[in-house]
């Protein structure tokens, strides 16, 4: 038995060193942890549990009969954060390169199988360089395998993709498919094909960061949701994500004790709106200072920043915010922002997370650029997801709401549950200017009597009250009270059930 023991050891250190010391030096001199290292900062200490140690590839061709590695370029299993269940892989660089081969994708496959059933979120670390060559379409085939986990996991379980080195081919399909994809800078890039072959098809020169750095993902191709500068740090972000985050779609959203009085007001944001209607004020201030002790967590920070998403909590208990950012092109509506916040509400809804919403939009974006981009459908990507969304949402307009955009921020007639507005709010097709040079072509070169008609539009539209009158809001809050009013509507409807016609699934408008 000692002897067979020993065995064991000696096998199992063999699969620990991956690629062997001197790759694993590689490694730690491009400024990135290892695969097994990964998971150690990621989960609790000592609960990680690895399946498939010892599984290898079976290839022949091309002289990879001669090299077996144990765990062929993935470490599996699963283990807690913060003692609740998740399964996590994590792709070995030094291990071919990280390439997926047949037996690689067995493992992932296999990991996705039991997160499925066993209803636990999945966070795959990928540091990779694609299929591996030596096999051909069989690696192929298990990218197929591995892709249509993630489309049947999809609403059911949290799926997390964290990009910590170079990522091509079929290692970006996966991660697009997953619900959130975060980056470190510097080190991951995420490209379909490579700067080489770039060069050769269409002639362009350019680097790996200037064609899929994190620089480029999360500031203008919308790719990834938030990158950070190092392995420790984006790991340590992942745990505090998964905190937020239900373990799948029947589960209650997570609640941990809270400190932070619901109760609390806070004075200052009787004088956050501006007296001048045109001057920006910072939503993240009001954000901040309705979560729970300020924690939140944003999702996509640096693209389409003219609308704020991400976690946060209220009472303890995980909400989703959504929020007009008047500081950035005053907060208008344009594809970006609707895609992104589109997204963000359909997350929200698959995992049963509340949905608050803050807004002070003046309309859509107008002109060339935004028509020819298909804003129209863009726009109606926001308008559908809030409206189908059955979870509570509570809506609380500041400032401007202004024409369609009114109706598309979680309005009460596309089913927003409780909509609040401040004294300041200003509710109406557009803004008085505009439509007094509509309604009053005639009296453009009548200085007096355009400034008389405009001061009548404002008295009659920009306040709260004609929509609250039609029973449009529920009611005008003070602004130092918006913490309370919204704790309290989301603790009236922790209850609420919704019941819709029976359909295989929508047909949102891509």
């Amino acid at each position: 038995m000692k002897e067979i023991l020993a065995e064991l050891e000696r096998r199992r250190e063999t699969a620990q060193m991956g690629g062997g010391a001197r790759r694993i030096e590689a490694q730690h001199n491009r400024g990135k942890l290892t695969a097994r290292e990964r998971i150690e900062v990621l989960l609790d200490e000592g609960s990680f549990e690895e399946f498939d140690m010892f599984k290898q590839h079976r290839c022949t061709d091309f002289g990879m009969d001669e090299q077996h590695i144990p765990g062929d370029g993935v470490v599996t299993g699963w283990g807690t954060v913060n003692g609740r269940t998740v399964y996590v892989f994590s792709k070995d660089f030094t291990v071919f390169g990280g390439s997926l081969s047949e037996a690689h994708a067995e493992k992932m496959v296999k990991l996705q199988d039991m997160a499925l059933r066993n209803r636990a979120p999945v966070i795959g670390l990928f540091d990779a360089g694609g299929a591996r060559i030596q096999e051909g379409v069989a690696a192929l085939g298990g990218y197929g395998e591995v892709f249509s986990r993630n489309v049947l996991a999809s609403g059911v379980i949290p799926q997390i993709s964290l990009i910590m080195g170079p990522c091509a081919g079929g290692d970006v399909y996966s991660p697009a498919m997953t619900d959130f994809i975060f980056m470190v800078r510097d080190t991951s890039y995420m490209f379909v094909t490579g700067p080489d072959v770039v060069k050769t098809v269409t002639n362009e020169t350019v680097t790996a960061e200037q064609l899929g750095g994190a620089s480029i993902h999360t500031t203008k191709s919308s790719i990834a949701d938030g990158a950070f500068d190092n392995d420790v740090e984006a790991l340590q972000q992942m745990r505090r994500l998964i905190d937020f985050l239900p373990a799948h779609n029947l589960a209650d959203v997570p609640e941990i004790e809270c400190n932070d009085d619901m109760e609390r007001i806070d004075m200052s944001l009787d004088t956050l709106i501006p007296d001048n209607p045109n001057k920006p004020y910072d939503m993240k201030e009001l954000v901040l200072k309705t979560l729970d002790e300020g924690d939140f967590f944003e999702i996509q920070e640096n693209f389409a920043k003219n609308i704020i998403t991400g976690f946060g909590r209220i009472e303890g208990r995980t909400v989703g915010v959504v929020a007009n950012q008047p500081m950035v092109l005053a907060g208008v509506l344009d594809s970006d922002a609707s895609r992104k916040a589109a997204r963000f509400v359909r997350f929200c809804d698959c995992f049963g997370i509340p949905i608050v919403t803050f807004v002070d939009v003046p309309g859509f974006l107008p002109g060339t650029a935004q028509e020819y981009g298909g804003l129209i459908k863009h726009g109606a990507k926001l308008l559908f997801a809030f409206t189908e969304a059955t979870v509570p949402k509570v809506t609380v307009i500041t400032r401007k709401a202004y024409g369609g955009a009114y109706d598309v921020m979680s309005s009460k007639h596309i089913r927003g549950d409780i909509n609040y507005a401040w004294p300041t709010a200003e509710i109406a097709v557009m803004g008085a200017k505009g439509a007094v040079e509509i309604l009053y072509r005639s009296e453009l070169g009548e200085p007096d009597k355009i400034a008389r008609r405009t001061k009548d539009y404002e008295d009659r539209f920009a306040n709260p009250f004609v929509a609250a009158e039609r029973g449009y809001i529920d009611d005008v809050i003070r602004p130092h009270s918006t913490r309370r009013r919204v704790a309290r509507a989301l603790a009236l409807l922790r209850s609420k059930k919704v019941e819709i016609p029976w359909k295989k699934h929508d047909n949102i408008p891509l």
